[in-house]
């Protein structure tokens, strides 16, 4: 389990350390941050796929998303006696991300490329990785670093090995590096991000393709758009638990219950409903039902993930529903840690409900993301890597 999110640089993220526990709520008003901390964790997770270097380019490059503003405030400025304005910079321009648990920490540094070197421009170069063990980085929990295209490890006996590999300034080590020999930390790590999970958004237009007959086989993880939503049900009644996924449905809408009809190896969500004499087809589904469907097969599916994140799962779904969302996901944090992120006051007040949950409440000041009454917090220790 995650027990601390480290992110500075990215967007309003001028520097925030948010601890995390088994169900972790996002919240805070429009504009606090939120999107940019989901933004943050799905970069993070793409370093073990190779894929936050052309994600961020989608971005607009790294200028695009750097933090816009000073890189300190002065007293003056928070006591708003001063106008905020540039300072002389004594880092270096970086984004960096990271996180820890009781067994592993892991944390990126991306900085700006050097000008004329390359033309592409919108290219971030990764300056430094680090992984260690236990939740904080010190000299001595240090297992794995790299410094530029140099890649090192620690060995058995404690001494440093410099390993036979020159990464590219666009490469992350967790991509492009495997060797259960030298460095079985990182294969352990990588495993471990690449079985994070991200449910956004939903498509649930009369178009989408979770409405389609799609072709049926083994689905014990749902995709990220939902298409193979028939199979993921099927699969849950057939090899997960199949009385929470009634019990799910019947909480959600009483007395109804979902029917999976095989159409010549091609499966179709169908509901059939107190009072209704015949089932109703995904293409007659409300989008609110259709999403909670989704959701249901997310959260119910047969092999959990180690972190589990949904951004505001409470699109188009009614606000009676929203009891039943929180028992769902309850349930599914017994299983995976799960993070939350949303503004539906009646969703979040749901969740606390629960002993395991843990709302982190997020504000601007200056422009900044911080966590509100961060004072009263008990805050984890953090430490970056140093260039």
């Amino acid at each position: 389990m995650l027990t601390t999110l480290a992110l500075a640089g990215y967007r309003s993220l001028r520097e925030l350390i948010v601890p995390l526990g088994p169900l972790n709520v996002i919240t805070g008003a429009n504009g606090s941050g939120k999107s940019s901390v989901y933004r943050a964790l799905r970069l993070l997770a793409l370093t073990a796929r190779g894929g936050v270097i052309p994600s961020l380019a989608r971005e607009g490059g790294l200028q695009s998303t750097l933090w816009a503003g000073p890189e300190r405030f002065s007293r003056a400025m928070l006591e708003g006696t001063a106008p905020v304005q540039g300072t002389r910079r004594h880092e270096p321009v970086s984004l960096r991300l990271g996180f820890s648990g009781d067994t592993f920490g892991y944390a990126i540094d991306l900085g700006l490329a050097v000008p004329g070197e390359s033309e592409f421009a919108l290219d971030p170069v990764i300056k430094r990785e680090c992984i260690w063990s236990g939740p904080v980085l010190r000299p001595s929990a240090l297992l794995v670093e790299r410094h530029g295209a140099t890649l090192r490890c620690r060995g058995h006996a404690g001494d440093w090995q410099t390993l036979p590999s020159s990464l590219a300034s666009f490469d992350s080590m967790m991509s492009e590096f495997s060797d259960p020999l030298s460095a079985p930390e990182m294969l352990t790590l990588r495993q471990q991000i690449r079985s994070w999970r991200f449910y956004d958004h939903f498509r649930t237009d009369e178009d989408a393709p979770a409405r389609q007959p799609q072709i049926g086989t083994h689905t014990p993880v749902l995709s990220d758009d939902g298409a193979d939503l028939a199979a993921a049900l099927q699969t849950i009644r057939e090899i997960g638990d199949h009385r929470a996924l009634d019990a799910a449905i019947d909480d959600a809408f009483p007395g109804s219950r979902i029917v999976i009809h095989n159409h010549a190896g091609r499966f179709e969500v169908t509901m059939q409903q107190h009072g209704l004499l015949r089932a109703l087809s995904a293409t007659e589904l409300s989008d609110g039902t259709l999403r909670y469907l989704l959701l249901v097969a997310a959260l119910l599916t047969p092999r959990p993930p180690a972190l589990l994140v949904l951004n505001e799962p409470e699109t188009s779904l009614h606000p009676d529903l929203l009891p039943a969302l929180a028992r769902l996901i309850i349930q599914a944090a017994a299983h995976a840690q799960v993070i939350v992120v949303s503004h539906a006051a009646r969703l979040i007040a749901a969740l606390e409900r629960s002993s395991e949950s843990h709302a982190i409440v997020l504000e601007k000041e200056l422009g900044a993301t911080r966590i509100a009454n961060a004072g009263s917090l008990d805050l984890p220790a953090w430490k970056w890597p140093a260039r």
